[in-house]
């Protein structure tokens, strides 16, 4: 009787390969962390279309890992964008009152399957679909995504820092035990 194929998870592969990439990158550890945290605040606002420009500019402006700044930002695209957003928007209506969530949640999905539509460089358009939501939808979404941003930062910069850390101290131990193998 033939064994069925057995499937492999490939994300261990991935994270290791991410990981590789991360640690190989120019920069301190720090510049790094601070990176990823830009993306993890911006990735939260509904700036979508305008992600990438505006962490490359804040990362600059910081003497942050531009690289790094733009991973998280992936975190929110077509297919994410009705529950983050959702979500954001529910816990800025705390603080700034709009429309019933409901209401919002179907915006959002209509938004987003748009967008689907629309070219990848069309960056007026992405805004403008999310621009025609509304202020009332819009102003919640931006204070939500700020705390919801805020708060994965914190999480990601000593998480990041402490990674690249080690990983990079660990590579250098090996290098340091092949050195002195060879000799």
């Amino acid at each position: 009787m033939p064994r069925p194929k057995q499937t492999r998870s490939t994300a261990r592969p991935r994270l290791r390969r991410f990981l590789n990439w991360l640690i190989r990158l120019r920069g301190s550890p720090q510049a790094i962390a601070r990176g990823m945290a830009i993306g993890m605040i911006v990735a939260f606002t509904p700036t979508i279309g305008f992600q990438t420009l505006i962490t490359l500019g804040v990362a600059t402006l910081l003497n942050a890992n531009r690289p790094v700044s733009i991973v998280p930002t992936w975190l929110t695209n077509p297919f994410t964008i009705p529950p983050v957003y959702a979500f954001t928007y529910y816990l800025g209506s705390f603080f700034w009152p709009g429309p019933e969530l409901a209401n919002v949640t179907r915006a959002m999905r209509a938004a987003a399957k748009e967008m689907e539509s629309l070219n990848f460089l069309a960056f007026r358009e992405q805004l403008g679909v999310f621009l025609d939501l509304g202020l009332d939808v819009f102003m919640p979404m931006w204070i939500g995504g700020l705390i919801v941003g805020s708060i994965a930062a914190a999480i990601a910069y000593p998480l990041t820092l402490r990674t690249v850390g080690r990983l990079r101290e660990r590579r250098a131990r090996r290098r340091r035990k092949r050195r002195s193998s060879e000799r």
